[in-house]
């Protein structure tokens, strides 16, 4: 009979800030030596085991081994940010990964750990709600076996987008702890019937109460859905995926918010916009220099790109804590037409300041993550690990983008397609477009989620997308100020495995990088 002594990592990491608004999802009581099949017998101990599967959603940032935000993972690889730091060997695998020249000791090494702990740990829940099915509440079952089988499909979804070629399983591994790397093309065929699955049973409502916020919702699984569709252009499933769209944008509980730059406030989270955030929470932060970095509280990014030695103003006290990561290009700041009121929110131009400057600063940086003292007041531990801005996933505007570009790419109606992109042009201030293509949403997508890490993929799906100009392999190539020296070529897609993961699992095939 197993015993449980820890579920991976420890509880410390599982008490992270899942529901912003209600205390008692937070509590997490340490379960000390029961068997598992006794432990795991009512609502409150599954409800720890599901709690410990969302966990890995807020660990990259900072994970004890590297600093590898999502955010920024997303970012670097792009056209709208450098990478910054001190110098170009600060993180240097970053640095690397921008010029396109990563390998296997100079890559996003710990997002495979991350997510792949999520993936034992999704199980793990989906086995325990099992062994209770039919023993107390159906619906709760239900709700748990689905959210962790969602979650599961994310972590591979990520992984999938990084690495492409991954090994695969849905039942927990036994010794030697390996399983069948599959293709990109495999994973996609494996995720997206069983996505397909969670969606049918309609068992997730399409949006939780305002105290369960930061679980995963029926539209969380419809914008996830359209995600990978769209990235894999599986020509067979976008009518699904519009169907999809048009169902969270005939949603009541769904809609733009009225101000662009409040999203990016506190009061902001979770608003009719949000399909999907990973919270972060400062006044119940544990993390701390010297103690466990998955330990539940804040995040580190605010910290990560922004100007060193900031002598204070703009609402953030600053000193030495901006330690000057991801600095935007000035063509960035430029791209936004006069009266775009998603530049001030999106930029952040310190021009007129004199701080530390650092690698590739341009005095221009992350507006809608940056630092501002109000964000970690309430921290107990070191204020620079933990603000409490929540990392936005899914917004309703993609959701009408997505609607516009899947009008397009299924022979619909181009006059809906063009009034979903004038929803979002409306709210940044800019006129109405008579009519669209394929080039003006994905220009609209560029300036409505610059910073929020979806350029890159953006630019790499188009590659197969008749009718876009704005691809991988046109834009992502030398720059004239001779940091990127390389350009993005198709076997750039999927980036190099951990050399570590390589050497653990000698049947581990590496990536052509």
């Amino acid at each position: 009979m197993n015993k449980h002594n820890s579920i991976i990592a420890g509880f410390c990491a599982v008490a992270f800030a899942l529901a912003s608004c209600s205390d008692d999802f937070l509590e997490v009581k340490n379960p000390t030596g029961e068997p598992l099949e006794e432990y795991y017998t009512n609502e409150e101990t599954l409800n720890e085991a599901l709690t410990s599967a969302y966990a890995p959603l807020h660990w990259p940032d900072w994970d004890n081994t590297a600093y590898n935000d999502l955010t920024v993972d997303g970012e670097i690889m792009g056209d709208d940010f450098w990478v910054g730091g001190s110098n170009n060997q600060d993180n240097q695998h970053w640095h690397r990964l921008f010029n396109f020249e990563g390998d296997g000791n100079n890559t996003l090494a710990t997002l495979w750990g991350d997510f792949y702990s999520g993936v034992k740990r999704c199980n793990d829940a989906i086995k325990y709600a099992g062994w209770n099915r039919g023993k107390i509440s159906s619906d709760f079952i239900n709700k748990m076996e689905m959210q962790a089988r969602l979650l599961r499909v994310y972590y591979y979804n990520i992984l999938w987008h990084y690495y492409g070629n991954v090994p695969f399983y849905l039942e927990n591994l036994s010794l030697p702890y390996t399983a069948p790397q599959l293709t990109a093309d495999e994973i996609y065929n494996k995720l997206l019937p069983e996505l397909e699955d969670i969606i049918a049973s309609n068992v997730l409502p399409m949006r939780w109460t305002n105290a369960e916020a930061g679980r995963v919702s029926q539209a969380f699984a419809y914008m996830l859905y359209a995600e990978m569709v769209m990235y894999q252009n599986d020509e067979s499933r976008l009518q699904k995926a519009l169907g999809f769209m048009k169902e969270i944008i005939n949603d009541p509980d769904y809609s733009l918010n009225p101000s662009f730059s409040d999203l990016w406030k506190e009061s902001g989270e979770w608003c009719q916009e949000s399909i999907f955030e990973i919270n972060y929470n400062d006044d119940q932060a544990q993390r701390d220099w010297g103690a466990a970095a998955l330990n539940a509280g804040g995040t580190v990014f605010p910290t990560l790109c922004s100007p060193n030695g900031w002598g204070g103003g703009e609402g953030w006290d600053g000193g030495n804590d901006g330690w000057g990561f991801l600095p935007m290009k000035v063509e960035t700041y430029n791209m936004y037409a006069e009266g775009d009121l998603r530049r001030e929110a999106t930029c952040w131009d310190v021009r007129g300041y004199s701080y530390t400057e650092r690698y590739q600063d341009t005095h221009i940086w992350h507006g809608k993550y940056r630092p501002q003292s109000e964000n970690n007041k309430d921290c107990p531990t070191s204020k620079n690990l933990n603000y409490n801005n929540n990392k936005r996933i899914y917004r309703y505007a993609e959701t009408l983008l997505n609607a516009a570009e899947l009008l397009l790419r299924t022979n619909g109606s181009a006059t809906e397609a063009a009034g979903y992109v004038n929803e979002v042009r409306a709210r940044a201030g800019l006129a109405a477009l008579n009519g669209v293509t394929i080039d003006d949403i994905f220009t609209e997508r560029h300036l409505e989620f610059c910073g929020e890490g979806k350029r890159y993929f953006d630019l790499v799906r188009a590659e197969g997308i008749s009718g876009a100009t704005q691809k991988a392999s046109t834009v992502l190539v030398p720059d004239t100020y001779g940091y990127r020296t390389n350009s993005w070529t198709p076997n750039k897609k999927h980036i190099p495995l951990a050399q570590d993961e390589l050497d653990k699992d000698p049947s581990l095939k590496p990536n052509d990088y």
